[in-house]
């Protein structure tokens, strides 16, 4: 069992920019700008360290957004962090950074600031803005120096694909920390953006080259999708260890095991990237909400509709998210992988 658990926080929907991917401005959701008083901050933070107590875990908070710097109380947040010795990273844009608001953040404990890159200068700036290409890089010099870890995060569907191979070269010539993709999840139509599996496992396949030449660099590459476990496994890279429990999870998505998504009217999520909806974190126990009914869907690994056939269950699973985003069920098979199962 982990020793963590991981909770994404999202104090605001205020954002610079509309990405094309975005969930929270989506065609399918059209409800307006939220952001979370100060008052529901801190009964959000209490409740979140109760939960995590009653699990006998430490919480890690993912400060996102919106952007999360946008919000009025975003310091004050991170100062009752800094005084509670609780570790946090924050997913934000790079536009409101500089090295006085880098340094801050650094003193008030940040670990990580994940910035994202969506493809070349052109495509990531159609997806997300004008500018925001040479802004992100230029941050992440800035993200370096004050010791904070720079995290570049890429979404990966058909529109980008061809790009990724040069936007681990851009990563590693600007010494990021780390790098990792994930996959789109569909909100709505994905004629567009759909990966076919033999693609994607040639696109793994490209990437695994580009992390074998960069091995030294002192970028890490964070193999962030769980298809990538299926992928090691038939290089003979990841070996089922012996003697392991039949029914336990080992690794894979960690939806319904460390995790929750609490938005900012403080619906909980089981999951950011998908309708998985458990809760509210104003009205209800997270503990119980945690190991009640509502997330037991989310535990259910015998309905895998592919997976639960797979020697790589307790260990892969793929993505979730990325099967309810193409079919409307998680249970789905994931639909890029590439892998057949009796």
């Amino acid at each position: 069992m982990d020793t963590h658990f991981s909770i994404q926080w999202h104090l605001t929907d205020a954002c610079d920019q509309r990405c094309a991917h975005c969930y929270i401005f989506s065609k399918l959701n059209p409800a307006p700008i939220r952001t979370m008083s100060w008052e529901e901050i801190q009964m959000t933070l209490r409740k979140c360290i109760d939960m995590c107590a009653a699990l006998k875990r430490a919480p890690y908070f993912h400060i996102t957004g919106g952007d999360p710097i946008l919000h009025p109380h975003f310091w004050r947040l991170l100062e009752c962090l800094k005084e509670m010795d609780i570790h946090f990273s924050v997913m934000g844009n790079p536009f409101h950074l500089d090295d006085d608001v880098c340094r801050r953040l650094r003193e008030l404990g940040c670990d990580r600031y994940q910035l994202s890159i969506d493809g070349l200068e052109q495509t990531h700036d159609r997806i997300r803005k004008p500018g925001s290409f040479a802004t992100t890089l230029e941050k992440i010099a800035c993200i370096r120096q004050a010791g904070i870890k720079s995290v570049v995060m890429t979404t990966v569907s058909a529109l980008n694909m061809h790009e990724l191979s040069g936007i681990i070269d851009t990563v590693v010539a600007h010494h990021a920390h780390v790098f990792a993709f994930a996959r789109y999840c569909p909100t709505g139509s994905h004629e567009h953006t759909h990966i076919s599996p033999q693609d994607y496992r040639d696109l793994l396949d490209a990437c695994w080259g580009k992390f074998e030449q960069y091995r030294d660099t002192g970028t890490l590459f964070n193999l962030k999708d769980h298809l990538w476990t299926l992928y090691l496994h038939e290089k003979g890279l990841f070996q089922i260890p012996d003697g392991l429990d039949a029914d336990t999870i080992y690794d894979g998505c960690n939806c319904g095991i460390s995790h929750l998504t609490i938005l900012p009217d403080g619906d909980v999520h089981a999951c950011r990237r998908m309708e998985s909806r458990v809760g509210n974190v104003f009205t209800c126990d997270l503990a119980e909400v945690f190991t009640g009914d509502a997330m037991a869907p989310y535990r259910q690994y015998d309905k895998f509709e592919k997976c639960a056939r797979c020697q790589l269950l307790r260990f892969c699973r793929g993505c979730p998210a990325v099967a309810s985003g193409y079919t409307g069920s998680h249970f789905s098979a994931d639909p890029q992988c590439w892998k057949t199962v009796a």
